[in-house]
């Protein structure tokens, strides 16, 4: 004789309140990846290295205002200032995009996020968008502590905080279009291992040993060859891409009449990365 199954009631209730759906789960992963990126709200351990590539360059900052308040030179430019941090923002992203992806990847959360209503996309844009957001800042802090001290000294009152500000816009586009190409590379190289070491360890790489191969293309008897030379490194690609279009950078690249294939292969770059980290999550969430 079979014995009848037994249903308890022991409290439980159903949810009520409101569902937010898909936007809020994006926000809440572009907060929580925005704040992990600086370690807020983990370890002090985590907190070091953001804070202390932060630390570094806001005191660059500081100096390069201190000059322009004593002798009225501007030693850096404001566009100038990220190709000059260069090594510091590799690094940086280098710890930082382990930390939005690899951990996911590693703890075996993704399952859990995919069950929900959120898609592959709402991941990829939402951890796309706090890295973005991580290195912007990372570049326009500083780089308004440059401009409080410029316009503060300015001795043509009005119009010389007009001319700062005018300055100080396209460097903020400037640093956003290292965002969006660094934000894109390393994450999409993080995307493939839950290991953080082997992540840090393959985004220095790529974004190092490129850069040999500029100085082998730089050297050689051929014009075409020395100007299309920065479109094998990251770092030099976006030089490239900042000065087309002020006409002024900091690598000193001779860019000929080549500065728009700089332009589109940025372009088509950042496209490729983000393509690539969709494709890369939709397979994730289809296992």
């Amino acid at each position: 004789m079979s014995e009848a199954g037994v249903i308890h009631d022991i409290g439980y209730q159903r949810y009520s309140g409101p569902r937010l759906g898909r936007l809020a789960l994006q926000q809440a992963l572009y907060v929580h990846g925005l704040r992990s990126a600086f370690g807020l709200g983990r370890s002090a351990k985590a907190k070091i290295f953001p804070w202390l590539v932060f630390g570094i360059m806001l005191l660059v900052a500081v100096i390069v205002a201190a000059v322009r308040a004593v002798g009225g030179e501007s030693i850096l430019s404001y566009t100038s200032f990220a190709d000059q941090m260069s090594f510091l923002i590799i690094f940086f992203v280098a710890i930082v995009a382990p930390q939005l992806v690899s951990r996911d990847l590693r703890a075996g959360t993704l399952p859990l996020y995919f069950s929900r209503p959120l898609r592959a996309a709402d991941y990829v844009s939402a951890k796309y968008a706090a890295m973005v957001s991580a290195i912007w800042l990372l570049l326009g802090v500083p780089q308004f502590v440059m401009f409080l001290g410029a316009a503060f000294t300015t001795e043509d009152g009005f119009k010389g905080v007009w001319n700062e500000i005018g300055d100080l816009l396209p460097g903020w586009g400037y640093s956003l279009l290292w965002a969006l190409m660094f934000a894109g590379i390393s994450l999409l190289i993080a995307s493939f291992t839950g290991k953080q070491a082997f992540a840090a360890g393959g985004i220095v790489a790529v974004m190092l040993m490129t850069t040999p191969i500029v100085g082998v293309l730089a050297s050689l008897p051929n014009t075409t060859a020395n100007s299309l030379a920065g479109l094998a490194s990251p770092v030099f690609l976006i030089a490239g891409v900042g000065e087309w279009l002020r006409g002024t950078g900091g690598m000193e690249l001779d860019l000929g009449r080549f500065g728009p294939i700089y332009g589109i292969e940025a372009v088509c770059l950042i496209a490729a990365c983000l393509l690539l980290l969709l494709a890369r999550y939709r397979k994730v969430a289809s296992l």
